[in-house]
């Protein structure tokens, strides 16, 4: 199907925008009329850029306010509607969106609406032009789509048809399931948006939080599949208002559209099945089945693994050609670099390497998904590995480690130091990797693990901090194989600067005790825990005395769920990461975000605590 994308979507001149929708792949444009009426360029400019960038004016709009009233103000409502014709002659456009009326001038008659609305179709026709009538959410008599599909029938007119909005629909609990009973042909046109569920005004919640597909929880793919079955064989429209993509760089937000509408393909189709010929999905997703290893850049006048080795941790290899040390105990690998020059200012979260059972076919997913493999330098015996940026500029490899039928990155480390206290290995794989994001970039970021990896989201939390809030959105496979926290700090002042840096390594171990009393015998103490935490852990939980006071001894933090339990700590903060180390008992599957405000006040209650890596 042809993609499409509305110009208010974007930031920048329309000029601009143009540029960034026709660099992105799609088909197709919406012109909003304040872009058009903005801009120096004229309709015609707009239309052979458009034409030159590959993109067809599939709308312009909006029409608002014009069915239901009195005389007089119909004969005004045409004479707009009439400078509209002219315009969308020189754009070269042929559908017209007209959205159901708020004014107060407008009378609740369906039968007059009706007349009014086969008027202006009338008038539409005379200049090649479709009408596409849209119930909006919040409008004055008409908010429901069943509703504007009755008036449209009512007027029967072939140049009047719907314009179907997902966000209009799915806002108001609507079911979409009658629109497969509306004829395919007098579907004009499809805008797709999704949201999150916030609990306020719809108009409010339309112009502020709209997002694209698969960044929200509306159910766009149900929705979308409804209207393929209805047989619509238009273009698939994004229209998205939202208060970060207006300040995001336009060729990034319609990168990221573009990636939506893949995913949203992908996921109709699968409801769909046989029947989505139309559709054009990208190469299945290969689901990572684990932690391969994570990069920290490290300054080059630390002494690497200080921190590492007062948790368990040995060097165990050393890269033939770059300054790389590679770090073990069990499962967990850590790479230490000191020649990237992230590390100046102390360690920081590099790359994370993912084990793939196909790492090429995870590369064709990315690259379908336009994330395109970043180039890099790589030495004549360097195993093959490539990866592609997330949204934070993390870097992600595609790895099969020590496979027989796969050459593994590992290889390309010398053989080094090994410490017999390394084979207790307490501590047996990465748990999980907390990325904190741009506060513009979280839910690029979202969508990019969910259609990019395939990873499933989780409920979105607001967590406090003393400082203003933290926004947490949880990634997984279904095993909970490989686990990511992606945060936001979006509340707060300058003061919040070199928290909202912060990236962390949780560790999972299968004796915590073991592993914090080691660390304290090596020095490095967890991160300070109040006791006021531990009196209020006996209120809320009896978990006997002995091991309430084993909590407390150690700085222990606690958590439960339904499934089962979960221990963790936080080690001091080194640069821009820290550590944490967990233990789950049972089945518990959270990140102890209950204990995430107690960790952002002991951080800042502790500056400058940092120890070397």
């Amino acid at each position: 199907m042809r993609r499409s994308i509305a110009t208010v979507s974007l930031s920048g001149s329309l000029a601009d925008k143009l540029t960034a929708i026709g660099g992105a792949g799609f088909d197709g444009v919406e012109i909003f009329e304040n872009d058009l009426v903005s801009s120096r360029m004229s309709p015609e400019d707009v239309r052979h850029r458009a034409a030159g960038l590959g993109l067809a004016v599939e709308l312009y709009q909006p029409l608002r306010d014009f069915e239901a009233v009195p005389p007089a103000l119909l004969e005004r409502n045409l004479r707009r509607a009439e400078h509209k014709f002219a315009v969308m002659r020189r754009l070269g456009a042929t559908r017209l969106l007209v959205c159901s009326t708020v004014s107060p001038d407008s009378v609740d008659d369906d039968e007059l609406a009706a007349e009014q609305l086969r008027t202006l179709a009338e008038r539409a026709a005379q200049h090649g032009i479709q009408i596409a009538y849209e119930a909006l959410a919040w409008g004055r008599h008409v908010s429901d789509y069943l509703h504007s599909w009755r008036i449209v029938r009512m007027a029967d007119h072939p140049n009047l048809g719907l314009c179907l909005d997902s966000f209009h629909i799915l806002s108001r609990d609507a079911d979409p399931y009658a629109i497969e009973t509306i004829p395919g042909e007098k579907i004009f046109f499809l805008q797709l948006a999704d949201a999150p569920t916030l609990p306020m005004d719809v108009l409010y919640w339309s112009r502020h939080y709209r997002c694209f597909p698969g960044q929200g929880d509306l159910d766009l793919p149900g929705f979308t599949a409804h209207v393929l079955r209805a047989g619509y064989d238009g273009p698939l429209s994004l229209e998205i208002f939202n208060d970060i993509f207006r300040q995001a760089a336009g060729m990034r937000t319609a990168l990221d559209a573009m990636r939506s509408l893949a995913f949203l393909e992908e996921t109709v189709g699968e409801r769909l099945g046989g029947s989505a010929a139309s559709l054009a999905p990208p190469p299945p997703p290969v689901v990572p089945t684990g932690f391969a290893f994570v990069e920290l850049a490290v300054p080059s006048t630390a002494a690497p693994g200080e921190q590492l080795s007062s948790l368990g941790f040995v060097r165990t290899g050393v890269h033939a050609g770059k300054p790389v040390e590679l770090w073990e105990q069990g499962g967990a690998r850590i790479l230490l670099n000191t020649g990237s020059p992230e590390s100046e200012d102390g360690p920081a979260l590099g790359a994370i390497g993912l084990e793939s059972p196909d790492p090429a076919a995870s590369v064709k997913r990315a690259e379908a998904l336009l994330s395109p493999v970043l180039p890099r330098t790589r030495g004549p015996r360097d195993a093959p590995l490539d990866a592609v940026a997330a949204p934070d500029g993390t870097e992600l490899f595609f790895c099969r480690t020590r496979h027989a039928d796969h050459s593994s990155w590992t290889d390309d480390f010398t053989e080094g130091r090994r410490d017999p206290a390394g084979d207790a290995a307490e501590i047996t794989r990465i748990d999980h990797v907390a990325l904190t994001q741009p506060w513009h970039h979280f839910d690029e970021a979202s969508l990019f693990y969910r259609s990019v990896l395939g990873l499933r989201p989780h409920e979105s939390l607001e967590l406090p901090d003393p400082y203003g809030l933290l926004r947490s959105r949880a990634v997984s496979t279904g095993d909970g194989a490989v686990r990511m926290a992606l945060n936001v700090a979006y509340a707060g002042g300058p003061s919040r600067a070199p928290d909202a840096a912060r990236q962390h390594i949780a560790l999972a171990s299968r004796d915590i005790v073991a592993t914090v009393r080691r660390a304290r015998a090596a020095g490095a103490a967890p991160l300070p825990i109040p006791d006021n935490y531990y009196d209020d852990l006996e209120a809320r939980h009896d978990l006997g005395a002995e091991r309430h006071r084993t909590l407390r001894e150690l700085g222990l933090l606690y958590d439960r769920d339904e499934h089962g339990e979960f221990l963790h700590f936080y080690t001091a903060t080194s640069g821009r990461v820290f550590f944490e180390v967990v233990q789950r008992i049972g089945g518990y599957r959270g990140y102890g975000a209950v204990n995430a405000p107690i960790r952002l006040a002991a951080q800042h209650a502790v500056p400058g605590g940092a120890r070397p890596l």
